[in-house]
């Protein structure tokens, strides 16, 4: 854990760090783990969906695709990028450049900060579950590489919609969870201020998820955090990359088959 928590904090608290304002987002991210970022726009069918962020980088000299959630800095980033709450639009943008990947042989890696794909009216007249769905088949059968990181706030298909990858990290005080704790407290108990319980029954802390074995590794916050990723994303491209694009596309299905079987248990 880092050095700046004196303690173990609680489910609660840990949300409330993975939503922390001034927490690392995907424009720093990017800045320093990717080299020569060129961005791409637009879903090539009705608009560009500022909350997803996405383009060509290197890495250590190697190409790669980058996708993420963008939530923004400030008041005016916030509503531009909808609070990381992401539109259809974003999601064909984001499988349009899977695609692309896969089409030029580039390894994919995504990273995870949303409160949950948009909910609008707007959103769901566009075809909001069509755009995640088609995303998660998209992702389930990329014959390349696929990395997701869950750097903040992972929540709900939104999150999901750019998780299906051969291997999952967490950051330390990262949550990944079917919905937020608010609206599981809404929907549990009718009463959305019993989030920090929800946040007890529902085990979305990095340190949970991997103990029931949801996820592959767990990253410290702190100096080396940027290191630490550094090297994982090294380690595993390296792994991955020595393995047929057949059996990436077979073991991601299983890995998921797996997931699917401990919540049937």
């Amino acid at each position: 854990m880092s050095e700046a928590l004196a303690k173990e904090p609680t489910a609660y608290e840990r949300v409330q760090l993975a939503r922390k304002s001034g927490r690392p987002g995907i424009t720093e991210f990017i800045h320093r783990l990717f080299d020569d970022f060129i961005e791409m726009h637009g879903d090539r069918l009705y608009r560009d969906d500022p909350s997803i962020v996405g383009g060509i980088a290197l890495f250590h000299n190697r190409p790669v695709t980058v996708i993420g959630h963008r939530k923004g800095k400030n008041t005016a980033e916030n509503i531009r990028c909808n609070f990381g709450m992401t539109s259809p639009e974003g999601y064909r943008k984001g499988r349009r450049l899977m695609e692309q990947a896969e089409k030029f042989k580039r390894p994919v890696i995504t990273l995870i900060d949303t409160p949950g794909a948009y909910p609008g009216i707007e959103a769901e007249s566009n075809g909001q579950s069509n755009a995640i769905a088609e995303s998660m088949a998209c992702m389930s059968r990329l014959r390349v590489p696929v990395i997701a990181i869950v750097t903040g706030e992972g929540s709900s298909g939104g999150a999901l919609a750019i998780a299906v990858a051969d291997t999952v990290w967490m950051l330390e005080n990262a949550v990944y969870s079917i919905l937020s704790p608010e609206g599981f407290a809404s929907i549990l108990w009718k009463d959305a201020k019993r989030a920090p319980e929800a946040c007890d029954c529902m085990k979305l802390t990095a340190q949970d998820l991997k103990g029931y074995g949801l996820i592959d590794g767990i990253i410290e916050e702190g100096e080396l955090m940027y290191s630490d990723m550094d090297l994982m994303l090294a380690t595993e491209l390296e792994r991955l990359s020595k393995k047929r694009p057949q059996v990436l596309v077979a073991e991601r299905y299983q890995h998921f088959r797996k997931i699917d079987g401990l919540y049937q248990q």
